[in-house]
């Protein structure tokens, strides 16, 4: 199954995880919650982009905290979801649309991403683009799932994945020109903070 299919298929069956409970809510916090907002610094100075928004879990956290923010997200069910979330915000863009193929038209102060990159084979061409789309001090904020399995298995729809290895994970950030790396650790997931020191 194709990962916009498979995310489409959990929103039909309805699972939005903009309408979690309080429970869930925290449990998912475990891969991106505090400490991974605090890392991304919100300013309402700031222009940000989330790769693999959903239909907004993340973007909940920081809605009117960055000057403008977009979203981009391969499953269309999602992001009508998340345009009908959000529309009371006029500083929010939702972009149905392959991250690696989008032309954007500017650049980003922060960009980040949660429990996305397991989607993403070519790891590298990812991390040089987003290395492209942010100014000069820019920053890229990302967390990365321990689990090393294969696939995602919900009981009515399975999909590959590329796990994350935090030690290749690194590798190829400093290969896509990023100098200045730090990593956490939370209990299910490494969270990388990458500074762009030069430009191009």
């Amino acid at each position: 199954m194709k990962i916009a299919e498979h995310y489409d298929l959990l929103i039909a069956n309805g699972n939005d995880p903009m309408l979690d409970s309080e429970e869930l809510k925290n449990y998912m916090d475990k891969w991106d919650g505090n400490l991974f907002v605090s890392e991304m610094n919100p300013d309402k100075c700031l222009n940000v982009l989330e790769i693999g928004c959903g239909t907004g879990r993340m973007a909940a956290k920081i809605a009117g905290e960055y000057k403008s923010y977009t979203g981009i997200d391969l499953s269309s069910a999602s992001i009508k979801r998340a345009e009908e979330h959000f529309a009371k915000y006029d500083n929010m863009n939702f972009i149905c649309g392959d991250f690696l193929e989008y032309s954007f038209r500017s650049r980003f102060d922060v960009i980040f991403s949660t429990l996305v990159f397991m989607h993403i084979k070519d790891k590298l061409s990812a991390y040089k683009k987003i290395y492209g789309l942010l100014p000069l001090k820019g920053k890229f904020v990302l967390s990365i799932d321990k689990n090393q399995a294969p696939y995602i298995d919900t009981g009515y729809s399975r999909i590959d994945v590329y796990p994350d290895n935090p030690e290749k994970t690194e590798c190829l950030l400093k290969c896509a020109g990023f100098k200045s790396l730090s990593r956490r650790e939370t209990e299910f997931a490494f969270i990388f903070t990458a500074l762009k020191e030069f430009d191009e």
